[in-house]
């Protein structure tokens, strides 16, 4: 069947999806690549029924919970659990910024592979990049950034050193 591109204005300003009746193949509007670092964990996930739309789609917001699953992997991957790093290593890492660009829309039954890394540890914040793809195909990319805030306190402290291990030039912590 013959490729159908039509785009459409998305819930984002700037962004284009392609849009097709059922049982079309569907093309991304803009094709769009992301080099993703060998320090990011992969996390694969097989999309239930319970994650799409009336279209048939992931639901959008439904990315972000894949990006907070992939954080999950990714504290395991640092060697401490989100459990850990509140109880025992004393630290939250609240979300307070997030973002997502829509690429390709993935359905039911889909397997997508989730890759995340800390693109950047500064000070207090840690910004955490996320990619999901349809085997080669990018479906969508982002990032969340996280305040490092003490567990008691809720006050503001420096990333803890096991989360630097993920950044591409970590950088030393002082007192």
């Amino acid at each position: 069947m013959p490729l159908r591109r039509v785009a459409a204005q998305g819930h984002v300003q700037g962004h284009e999806r392609a849009c097709a009746r059922e049982g079309e193949r569907i093309e991304s509007a803009r094709m769009k690549t992301i080099e993703v670092p060998e320090r990011a964990i992969r996390m694969d996930y097989r999309v239930p029924y319970a994650d799409t739309d009336m279209m048939g789609y992931v639901y959008y917001g439904n990315y972000l919970t894949l990006f907070e699953r992939s954080r999950n992997e990714l504290m395991r991957g640092s060697g401490f659990t989100y459990a850990q790093m509140e109880s025992e290593g004393g630290a939250m890492l609240p979300v307070v910024e997030a973002h997502v660009d829509y690429h390709a829309p993935a359905r039911y039954d889909d397997l997508l592979t989730v890759r995340a890394w800390v693109e950047e540890a500064r000070g207090i914040r840690v910004k955490i990049r996320c990619a999901v793809f349809r085997g080669e195909e990018l479906l969508a990319d982002g990032y969340t950034v996280h305040a490092c805030v003490d567990a008691k306190t809720r006050r503001p402290i420096r990333v803890p050193d096991y989360l630097l291990v993920f950044t591409s030039s970590p950088q030393p912590q002082q007192g």
